[in-house]
């Protein structure tokens, strides 16, 4: 290649024609071989916006009203949706910015597209033709069919990417003659100024270029001048490159309300695995994963599920999702379905030769997803101290495998508390209102010392209440083996409990 020819502008653009019908049909595989139309309006006025190919051949035309095309055998009608829509633009422009950081959008009506700076991206990527197919590649993974145009001028590759399908590479000096037969309603003229060239007979870029520029724009003002430069290909522009925010979101709207489990997660495997690729593409995986599902007749079930570690395992997602929807099914039949992640760097750990096997972190989250559905979701984790003076107090919080292993402390070594669980209770004999013997089960002991009373109360306004003594003993058995212990008098009781010894 030239330097001349590698100095040069040169843009690519990649449109996504009936949006809204891809947009709903990305995520659903199944309906895609279907014939599906979108309807948009309130009801009774909805009229049709957009199709698939299969519509088409059924007979169905944009701007049908629903009546109409009820009437159609087989045509599948879903509702428009701005959020699956606004969900499937990011992702279009994602795929985008794979191949150029400069990209701008120009989408209009039902269509999705952007156009690509990709001068300069030849080391990258090989001739402009391979990049082409590249990023149709890219889209079609991405569940979209677009139109790719290549040209030095960027409403060039805009206009021949409206109006083509598949890859086209329109040549240097070439815009007039790849321009010249696509319809003149491209330029999006108002109804007047239409009507003015149809009136004139001209139907096509090529004719509107011929006309001579000093009559147009005596004749249709300035604007004509912009007109006939867009025909010719030879309009500048300044490229206004946006900032594409990454978010791992994906929305489903469901056509009929669903409530089978079996049938929700059958929607929400497509959708981990776009959220997966998607995180994989930037070297990242999925921290966390919250799914949002709309119900029938208002109201919203949110479930947020977090693995020890992040993670790009499909299975082993979609498995912690069943699990989590088991245990926490939502009320009522589900309408629609949104998928937000969070991202984190994935970890691995190198193994010395002589370390012993560990569970894989995946199967240790399926088997404590399990033992929550078992047990109770406050009866599974890890415990963790409460900032409470009431003795004992914890709450249990979710596995995590985060943070560095605390390093063993040093120095002389300390007395431990090992806590009975549940305390058993006690028989004591006290003397001036202190214990000087106690009977548990069939031991005696005999009070030696006894350091207290330690007095601690709160909580009074509810029915988790405490008020009690704590007596450190050191007491004989009847053999004659000496015991440190906590003996605990519960004064809203009115009861002893042998609660914890001393190591």
């Amino acid at each position: 290649m030239s330097t001349e020819r590698a100095n040069q502008t040169l843009y690519a653009c990649a449109y996504a024609a009936e949006f809204p019908a891809q947009a709903l049909l990305r995520l659903r595989p199944d309906l895609r071989a279907e014939p599906v139309a979108v309807l948009e309006g309130r009801a009774p006025i909805e009229l049709v916006c957009a199709l698939n190919r299969a519509a088409r051949l059924k007979g169905a035309v944009p701007g049908m009203t629903r009546l109409e095309a009820e009437h159609i055998a087989g045509l599948r009608l879903l509702t428009r949706s701005a959020q699956s829509e606004d969900a499937a633009r990011a992702v279009l422009l994602e795929c985008a910015v794979h191949f150029s950081p400069r990209v701008e959008e120009v989408s209009q009506e039902t269509a999705c597209a952007c156009v690509l700076d990709i001068a300069g991206t030849e080391r990258l990527f090989g001739p402009p033709e391979a990049l082409a197919y590249r990023l149709r590649a890219s889209l079609a993974a991405a569940g979209f069919r677009a139109s790719i145009a290549v040209s030095a001028n960027f409403h060039a590759s805009r206009l021949k990417a409206a109006a083509s399908r598949g890859v086209t590479v329109i040549a240097a000096q070439q815009e007039a003659a790849a321009l010249s037969k696509l319809p003149i309603a491209l330029l999006d003229l108002d109804e007047e100024h239409a009507g003015t060239f149809a009136t004139w007979g001209i139907r096509t870029l090529g004719e509107l270029a011929a006309l001579p520029e000093i009559d147009m724009v005596t004749r249709l003002g300035e604007q004509a001048r912009r007109w006939r430069d867009l025909a010719r290909g030879a309009l500048e522009h300044t490229l206004r490159p946006i900032e594409a925010a990454f978010a791992l979101k994906e929305v489903c709207d469901l056509d009929t309300p669903v409530d089978h489990a079996d049938s929700l997660l059958f929607v929400c495997a497509r959708m981990i695995d776009c959220l997966a690729a998607r995180a994989a593409a930037r070297a990242l995986a999925l921290a966390s994963l919250t799914v949002q599902m709309e119900l029938e007749g208002g109201g919203v079930h949110t479930r947020t599920i977090r693995p020890a570690l992040p993670t790009i395992d499909r299975k082993f997602l979609l498995k912690l999702l069943q699990l989590e929807i088991a245990a926490h099914p939502p009320h009522a039949a589900v309408v629609r379905v949104a998928l937000e992640a969070e991202a984190g760097q994935s970890s691995t750990m190198q193994l010395g030769l002589f370390t012993p096997q560990m569970p894989e972190p995946s199967r240790l989250d399926v088997t404590i997803a399990r033992l929550k559905a078992i047990a109770g979701e406050d009866r599974v984790g890890s415990p963790v101290l409460e900032d409470s003076h009431r003795p004992g107090s914890f709450h249990m919080e979710s596995f995590a495998a985060i943070g560095e292993p605390a390093a063993p402390e040093t120095g002389r070594p300390r007395a431990a508390l090992r806590r009975m669980r549940p305390p058993l209770p006690v028989r004591v004999t006290l003397r001036a209102l202190r214990p000087v013997a106690f009977h548990a089960g069939a031991l005696s002991y005999t009070v030696e010392a006894a350091y207290g009373p330690w007095r601690t109360s709160g909580c009074w306004w509810s029915s988790e209440g405490w008020d009690t003594e704590e007596w450190d003993l050191l007491a004989l058995a009847a053999g004659g083996s000496a015991v440190l212990c906590l003996l605990v008098l519960d004064r809203m009781q009115n009861t002893w409990r042998l609660e914890a010894f001393y190591d």
